[in-house]
């Protein structure tokens, strides 16, 4: 299980947009709009309100939660808590947001700009990086009397 590179790959993948949303609330308005967030939230940070910075901190947290597990699963640092069940669910949302630019592109084209066909490639990437990391690291995932100390452990 130790170094399987693609859990490796997808957790950097994972911190990386885990810092790129960071850089977000640093970057203010301007960047909610590079970014594709949306004018809402571009106005909204305009005003001062704290719900886009809020939401945007929420998903950087959750990015990075993400990129534990995929290193967990590499072997990278210990092993988390319901490691195979995570590694299956995150796998599948990247998957699922990359497939969600399909319809779009069949049902309204029109509104398909340069940077939601780059961040479904990115989300698509991320994706794939978990589910064959996860098919590649599966066997050894498997809490066996070798790992379920680590698996248990608990702070005192």
């Amino acid at each position: 299980m130790a170094g399987n590179k693609w859990l490796i790959v997808g957790g950097a993948l994972s911190a990386l947009a885990a810092i790129l949303h960071l850089a977000v609330i640093a970057g203010g308005p301007a960047w909610y709009r590079f970014v594709g967030a949306g004018e809402e939230m571009a106005l909204a940070a305009e005003r001062g309100s704290a719900t886009p910075a809020l939401i945007t901190l929420a998903i950087a947290a959750i990015l990075t939660v993400w990129a534990f597990y995929a290193w967990s699963g590499a072997g990278v640092i210990r092993r988390l808590p319901l490691l195979r069940t995570a590694l299956i669910l995150i796998g599948a949302v990247y998957l699922l947001r990359a497939l969600t630019l399909l319809p779009v592109l069949v049902l309204r084209p029109e509104i398909v700009d340069t940077f939601s066909v780059v961040s479904s490639l990115v989300v698509l990437a991320c994706g794939l990086a978990y589910a064959i990391g996860t098919w590649t690291a599966w066997p050894a995932l498997k809490i066996t009397r070798a790992n379920q100390k680590d698996a248990e452990y608990r702070p005192s």
